[in-house]
């Protein structure tokens, strides 16, 4: 339907013919659109299944499962099998404590008779020294340099020392020439500990020849030392050809 050639009679009709007529071209042009309208097409078809994608990233770890529920029997113990090679064996270890001492033991049997000794065949450690030229020393050590016994070396004449080869018991004995007051000590010492010292002293002013003396007996092992030792303050000694110091000492008896 064509509406072109009325356009110029529609503007020259009166208005109320005008609106009758808008009307009609709108309901035919309604009508016509409905007449001319293609029917829905129809669906196509299922295309070829794609390819699979890329993997994707690894989840996170689930939480634990609920334990199941043993629903088995407990068979019985099964028989012990054979032993093993043995293993390597292990460090030693750290010693322990002693353990306290054990209680004494029966006496045993009387042993044979041994032969007899002979005094002979005993060591007899013995000795004796005068101070004549000691070499000078910041010791207090009283040194007695010259020898005049010396059985089996017991005595060192350049430290002033006995030294004990020997266990056992030793007498000591000392006399010592002065002028002024002198105070003197015998010592000894174990493992180079001092043990014991015992002092003598004697007072004089008159500037005349004095002897200070001085013995002990001491029971001594293997290692252990006697000397004499001067006081620092009053430990003069008189040296001269007029009068001689000396120092002596020997073996009583061996310990057992």
């Amino acid at each position: 339907m064509s509406t072109a050639p009325l356009s110029g009679d529609i503007m020259k009709a009166p208005r109320g013919w005008l609106v009758i007529y808008v009307l009609a071209i709108t309901l035919a042009s309604t009508v016509t659109q409905d007449v001319c309208r293609a029917p829905n097409g129809k669906d196509g078809v299922p295309g070829k299944p794609g390819r699979h994608g890329r993997p994707g990233l690894k989840g996170e770890q689930g939480e634990p499962g609920a334990s199941g529920i043993r629903t088995g029997i407990r068979g019985l113990k099964g028989d012990q099998g054979e032993p093993g090679p043995p293993g390597n064996p292990g460090k030693v270890g750290y010693p322990g404590p002693s353990g306290p001492p054990g209680e004494q033991g029966a006496l045993g049997p009387k042993g044979s008779k041994g032969n007899p000794g002979n005094i002979r065949d005993q060591p007899r450690p013995a000795f004796s020294a005068v101070r004549r030229n000691p070499p000078v020393s910041s010791s207090n050590v009283v040194i007695f340099d010259t020898v005049i016994t010396n059985q089996e070396g017991p005595y060192q004449s350049q430290s002033g020392h006995f030294l004990c080869a020997v266990p056992g018991f030793y007498y000591f004995t000392f006399q010592v020439v002065s002028k002024w007051d002198i105070c003197l000590s015998i010592v000894s010492s174990s493992q180079g500990q001092l043990r014991r010292s015992l002092g003598f002293c004697d007072i004089h002013s008159k500037e005349q020849f004095q002897v200070v003396s001085g013995g002990t007996v001491f029971q001594l092992q293997r290692g252990d030392q006697v000397w004499v030792e001067k006081d620092p303050a009053k430990g003069r000694i008189y040296q001269g050809p007029e009068a001689d110091s000396i120092f002596s000492g020997f073996l009583i008896f061996p310990s057992a």
